[in-house]
């Protein structure tokens, strides 16, 4: 683990207008001015912006949960890059395993969409994993390799500093299942192992998170792993103080990893 973990809240399609101010209000309020890791939030697209008046000058980054891979066009209900950007948001998701198994996205789509938020300077949450009956015919490593060398194929090596890649076992999404914390080390080895392959050195500049059913009672266990650098938090986001509570696990443990987030303030 790194010097500053990163620990981000996906919130799915939740809140409204006045519920998501509510929540990021409550949660700047307990949220150590002094806190030891990096911190972003992926609400839905219909509070982004005014999300976005509410996080200026603080330590809370902010980020859409998708985007589509044009830069405009006749593309209804779907959203571009350079509208993300203006809405105050810096960071995406890609290929979140409920956009690959409920909407459908493969990984072709899902490496379109890496590519498209790196051209509008968005930096891109690769999301990968395996479902239950993968994990036990003994498949997660080749469903993981599989993902994630599709979706950073043509990530020119100077651009992977703005790459985190989360990993996210399927069977733990919503179903209140946790891989234990030395499954999710075996997979995080394993992906960083895969990175180093891909871009040498430079795989030191990627973070890899953990991703399903994240809470304050499993945190610190999950960040004590040496290749776990921080968490993609689902339904513990949604509430003010379980956040808060796993962003001070985080805050508290102790890490490895020595990269820099350039986005974290970087609202131009």
């Amino acid at each position: 683990m790194a010097n500053k973990a990163l620990i981000a809240g996906n919130w799915k399609m939740n809140t409204t207008l006045d519920s998501a101010q509510e929540l990021i209000r409550d949660l700047l309020k307990q949220i150590p001015p002094d806190v030891n890791a990096d911190i972003a939030v992926y609400p839905p697209f219909t509070v982004l912006y005014q999300l976005g008046e509410l996080l200026k000058d603080s330590v809370v980054a902010l980020g859409a949960q998708d985007l589509f891979w044009e830069e405009k066009g006749a593309y209804t209900g779907e959203i571009s890059a350079a509208q993300i950007r203006d809405s105050g948001a810096t960071l995406v998701l890609a290929g979140h395993s409920e956009r690959r198994h409920v909407i459908g996205e493969d990984n072709e789509t899902v490496h379109r969409k890496v590519m498209a938020a790196l051209k509008g300077r968005l930096d891109a949450c690769l999301c990968v994993g395996e479902k239950q009956e993968q994990r036990e015919s003994g498949q997660t490593s080749d469903i993981v390799q599989s993902q994630l060398k599709s979706g950073l194929k043509d990530v020119d090596p100077s651009d992977i500093s703005k790459v985190t890649i989360a990993y996210e076992p399927v069977w733990a999404i919503g179903t209140g299942l946790t891989a234990t914390p030395e499954q999710a080390q075996e997979v995080h080895l394993f992906i960083r192992k895969l990175l180093k392959e891909l871009y040498g050195e430079k795989a030191g500049e990627i973070r890899i998170l953990y991703g399903g059913s994240a809470k304050p009672q499993n945190a610190a266990q999950l960040l004590s792993m040496p290749d776990v650098d921080g968490l993609l938090v689902g339904g513990a986001s949604l509430d003010a103080e379980s956040f808060a509570g796993i962003i001070n696990a985080a805050g508290s443990s102790t890490a490895a990893w020595g990269g820099k987030l350039p986005y974290m303030k970087n609202r131009a």
